[in-house]
């Protein structure tokens, strides 16, 4: 597999080899040793989580202020502008933001570590997206950013619609009323 840190360094993203013929393809989606390396932590996955979405659901930007979760993401149907925002407030890239489209043909896979937010938005008719977690979720610690920060100035895609959001995506805070970590 090739890993590449982002310019946030500590958000990795994983492109697996994969082998394919006429018949079809083959990749090794997951191998533990192999992701440590990659990525330089020693973390466990406990949970892991799927999801379908429509074109322009957003989902995000999501974290738990304790129990915070590593994410390793991915899309198995479909594609995806993926994000990851540091909201570590010791960190030199606090509130500074990372994306790369993850999809089905692709195969890329995210690295997001605890301590960042995180969130998505749906490129395709439909998507279906894939995450293992090294913590359980929490929902009494669960928080959410608003998508659209000015002080984020997230690049979203113009998908020629308004995001479909949740009721709890909709009411996100700005990063400045946030909690965040230290």
């Amino acid at each position: 597999m090739k890993a590449t840190r982002l310019a946030i360094p500590e958000v990795v993203l994983i492109e697996p080899k994969v082998f394919g013929d006429a018949r079809g393809f083959f990749f090794e989606s997951f191998n533990q040793k192999a992701f440590n390396e990659a990525t330089g932590t020693n973390h466990q996955f406990v949970q892991d989580n799927h999801s379908r979405s429509s074109k322009g659901v957003l989902r995000g930007l999501h974290y738990q202020i304790q129990q915070p979760q590593g994410k390793l993401v991915r899309v198995v149907r479909g594609a995806v502008f993926d994000v990851a925002v540091d909201i570590r407030k010791s960190s030199p890239t606090f509130g500074q933001w990372v994306a790369e489209e993850l999809s089905e043909d692709n195969h890329r896979q995210l690295w997001v570590p605890p301590g960042f937010a995180h969130g998505f938005v749906v490129l395709s008719e439909m998507a279906e997206f894939l995450y293992k977690t090294t913590d359980y979720y929490a929902p009494q610690f669960e928080r959410c950013i608003a998508w659209n920060d000015p002080d984020l100035a997230i690049d979203w895609p113009n998908m020629g619609m308004a995001p479909l959001l949740s009721a709890k995506d909709g009411a996100g805070r700005k990063l400045s009323n946030a909690d965040c970590f230290n």
